[in-house]
Parts: structure tokens; C-alpha cells; sequence
């Protein structure tokens, strides 16, 4: 019965696999972004995942390394008129190098649980705030990057495009926000929104498993979609805003004290059952 469930669980990721290589093409170009905002926003899940769901250390900072990468790249591009292309793998780096300086400061500390959560949203603080003063980032202006949609400055006027961008990251999520939406500032960049909505996802999809961020991320992405478009359509819950917020506290709430294993969990029990 055991020996089956990998060979079960391999079929299960290649049919994953072509069911999200196969998306683009099968629904229309609104459905397209949704995707790709789940894609991103599972990302941004997964890089919390591994730190806080395998290896157990909570942070509630690590906004500060998207941050990073989406500047390092911005200020390379827009004002050293690097190629954004070659401006990504300097944003990567940018961000392991902060992520190390960190890492060796907290841990040589011995700083651990709740301790090392703060000294993480600390440090994303110490970034926000630096982004809002140095002339470099423009402050609180924030940066502007001109819209040119071809494929050498990593612009698409496809959707698809984007989503398939997407579907392959595994790092430099600061850079594709930025060539994404063309807009950076600090609060976007170093906000305390963006670490729980890393937090977010991973908890609701399951924290410590490899599909909980996916799954979580579209659990919330729909969500947000649904209720954005109930809100235009029920007016009475046009004063409600955000109605996701709502919907999100509930479902978080519900799942805290239900599913201590996130949505993942369901799957769990329903392959142990079969």
C-alpha cells in the first residue's frame, strides 16, 4: 500500500505539470493573470516555507529580501540603464547576501523562536526605512520604471508570458514584481503586508509540505477575486472593503483550530483513507 503512494504522488505532479502548461491556452486572458498571480503569490509562500514551515524559524521579515531584489534590479535599470535581464541574477545575489548577514547575525546570537521573528521584522523595518530616506530610492516618491512591453526589457504585452514567467521562479520574485507593475516604493517593497502574506498562504495551503503555498495561494487569490466581484455586484458590500480581509480572517481562524496541517492536510487524509 506504502510503495504505491509515490508512484501515485509522481502521476499526480505530471498531470499538475501539464494541467499548468496547458492553462494559458485553455481559458481566456483575465484567468491567465489570476494564474499567475496565484504562481506569484505561491512563490512568495514557498520562500516563507522553507524557513519557517521545514526548518521551524518563523520570520516575520522576509519582505526584506523581495524588497531588495525588486531595488537592486529597479535602481540598476533605471538609473545605470542596465538591461533588467542582467539586472536579475545582481538582484538575486543581492538578496542571498543579505539573507547570509542576517542568518549569521541572528544565529550567532543564538536568537531562536519568537526572538528570531522580531530581529527578522526588525530588519525589514531597518530596509523600509532606508528606502524611504536615501536619494537612491528616490524615498517615498518611489521608482518609476518606463513602460516599453518587449520581451528584452522583461515586459509582455502577452499575459501568458507572464504567467509562464511565473510558473518557473523559484527566486528573484522583487525583480518580476517590479518589471511586472513598473512600480516600486518602500511601503511595497519593505511592508509588513507582504511578510504575512507569505505567512498567509503558507498557513492556510500548509506549512511545511511542498504543495501548501500553491495551495494556499489559490485559496486566497480566488477569495480575493470572488469577493472583489461580489462587491460590484451586491451593494451592500461595496462598504464592506476589503470583504477578502473578512473572508480571510474566518477562513484562517477555521483552519487554526480544524486543520492544524493547512488545506494540504485534506489530501493527506484522503490518500491515507484510499
Amino acid at each position: 500500500m506504502t510503495s504505491r503512494v509515490p508512484g501515485r504522488a509522481l502521476l499526480l505532479l505530471g498531470v499538475g505539470t501539464l494541467a499548468a502548461l496547458a492553462y494559458p491556452l485553455l481559458v481566456p486572458g483575465y484567468l491567465v493573470t489570476v494564474g499567475m498571480l496565484v504562481l506569484f503569490t505561491a512563490f512568495l509562500g514557498q520562500a516563507w516555507n522553507l524557513a519557517g514551515g521545514f526548518a521551524g524559524q518563523t520570520s516575520f521579515g522576509h519582505v526584506v529580501f523581495f524588497g531588495t531584489g525588486a531595488y537592486v534590479s529597479t535602481i540598476l535599470h533605471v538609473s545605470y540603464g542596465w538591461n533588467p535581464w542582467l539586472a536579475w541574477p545582481v538582484a538575486v545575489l543581492a538578496g542571498g547576501v543579505v539573507g547570509c548577514a542576517i542568518a549569521v547575525l541572528a544565529f550567532r546570537a543564538g536568537l531562536r523562536g519568537s526572538y528570531f521573528a522580531l530581529i527578522t521584522l526588525a530588519f525589514a523595518e531597518v530596509f523600509r526605512i532606508l528606502a524611504n530616506s536615501l536619494p537612491i530610492t528616490r524615498g517615498g516618491l518611489g521608482m518609476l520604471i518606463k513602460a516599453d512591453p518587449r520581451l528584452e526589457n522583461f515586459q509582455f504585452k502577452d499575459p501568458a508570458t507572464a504567467y509562464y514567467l511565473a510558473l518557473a521562479l523559484c527566486a528573484a520574485g522583487g525583480t518580476f514584481y517590479a518589471q511586472r507593475y513598473l512600480y516600486i516604493d518602500p511601503t511595497i517593497a519593505f511592508g509588513v503586508d507582504k511578510s504575512v502574506e507569505m505567512l498567509l498562504v503558507t498557513m492556510v495551503g500548509g506549512a511545511g509540505t511542498v504543495f501548501g503555498p500553491l495551495i494556499g495561494a489559490a485559496a486566497l487569490t480566488g477569495i480575493n477575486e470572488i469577493t472583489r466581484a461580489l462587491a460590484t455586484v451586491i451593494p451592500a458590500l461595496k462598504n464592506v472593503q476589503p470583504l477578502s480581509l473578512v473572508v480571510y480572517g474566518v477562513m484562517l481562524v477555521i483552519i487554526v483550530a480544524r486543520l492544524p496541517d493547512g488545506l494540504a492536510g485534506l489530501f493527506k487524509k484522503t490518500t491515507r483513507h484510499a
